[in-house]
């Protein structure tokens, strides 16, 4: 399969169509973004690490019954999946209050969450990805009744699954974001799971080992993404 004109650049991948028009190929790239792209710059190796994860990781989901867009990793930047029109939804899962959570609700980073959260954000750079909710969704047309209840449900089971996937990794799973897609007329993950996409901190010290690293500035980001791919590897 090869790559055909470029379909789409967004802030860490680029999309290609292939001579079959039912499959794409995802390039992972090395620019990193925070704070709705007024941070920029670069993460070695970054797209290694994320496409070799999210290959990983969604393999993992699969064999316990979640439907993703991906066929199979092509090489360590690039990967062959289902095409797919992207629900214009971010689903956000929080397990313990951190980032956004924290910020806008005065709560101490790391309080653990009595229930999981589940949080919707309309998918738009132009609007910095504002939250909303199910009834927002449903009147933007942005997605129906049936496809919310199929996101929410895959959304806590691969809470679910990824809890105890990290924990063997000796790593606790604090939030994520999920994009899902339509594909012959069903719901699936697709985008990537990722140090790009989860808040992940070591159990034993709390050490942030995601993105973080690079927005706050903590140092050792290129270091921190290599370490997490290979205790996932193990």
């Amino acid at each position: 399969m090869e790559k055909m004109d470029m379909l789409y650049e967004g802030k860490a991948k680029k999309v290609y169509r292939t001579q079959d028009p039912s499959l794409y190929i995802i390039e992972y790239k090395d620019d990193a973004t925070a704070f709705n792209a007024l941070k920029k710059g670069t993460i070695a190796g970054k797209g290694v690490v994320n496409n070799n994860m999210t290959c990983i990781i969604f393999k993992m989901l699969e064999d316990n019954g979640i439907p993703t867009h991906l066929v199979n990793m092509i090489d360590d930047n690039h990967q062959l999946v289902k095409a797919v029109e992207i629900v214009p939804l971010e689903v956000i899962v929080r397990n313990i209050a951190a980032g956004s959570m924290s910020k806008n609700l005065g709560i101490e980073e790391g309080m653990p969450l009595k229930n999981t959260v589940l949080e919707f954000c309309y998918k738009n750079d132009e609007l910095a990805d504002p939250l909303i909710n199910d009834t927002h969704a449903l009147a933007l047309g942005l997605a129906t009744q049936e496809e919310i209840d199929v996101i929410k449900k895959y959304a806590l089971k691969i809470n679910e699954l990824l809890q105890e996937f990290f924990l063997k990794s000796n790593l606790k799973l604090i939030d994520f974001k999920l994009e899902f897609g339509r594909c012959d007329g069903k719901i699936i993950l697709a985008d990537e799971i990722s140090p790009d996409t989860c808040r992940l901190w070591d159990v034993n010290t709390n050490r942030k080992m995601d993105k973080d690293r690079f927005r706050r500035d903590l140092g050792d980001v290129e270091e921190t993404y290599q370490e997490v791919l290979s205790r996932i590897s193990k």
